[in-house]
């Protein structure tokens, strides 16, 4: 569940993150704003869809904890994130242990930061599709 939960997010923006880490990281300029604002808005859909989609489920089974997991499922992708930078770093041409940490802790604040974004518009969008499913539920 936490792989598809941060697989296909992180698919939706697969392609625009290497322009955006060549211009952080490989002295090249970024000109396409708004491909990136619609790649994030895109971005922002498939997380709260996949991540309700995968609530329903937990609910369908009878499993009413859906809080943290909402917040992880959708902040999964932060941890695909980290390992593209990781792939990333392997096939630059930096090297030194000056850059490798400044690298992977900009990184790392980058992923988690992410992170955070994500689980959030996961948890937000799967707590009003679960208000607006248990307020039509009549019980008498």
């Amino acid at each position: 569940q936490l792989f598809m939960g941060g697989f296909l997010p992180f698919s939706a923006i697969y392609i625009e993150l290497h322009y955006i880490f060549a211009s952080l990281w490989g002295h090249k300029f970024y000109t396409l704003f708004g491909i990136l604002f619609i790649a994030f808005v895109l971005l922002t859909i498939v997380t709260s869809f996949i991540t309700v989609a995968l609530t329903y489920f937990q609910l369908a089974l009878e499993d009413y904890r859906w809080w943290w997991r909402s917040f992880i499922t959708g902040g999964a992708a932060g941890f695909f994130l980290y390992g593209y930078a990781v792939l990333y770093f392997q096939r630059s041409e930096m090297f030194g242990l000056l850059q490798t940490a400044t690298y992977f802790g900009y990184m790392a604040v980058i992923a988690y930061a992410s992170t955070l974004m994500l689980g959030t518009i996961g948890f937000l969008s799967t707590k009003v599709f679960v208000r607006y499913v248990y307020s039509s539920i009549k019980s008498d």
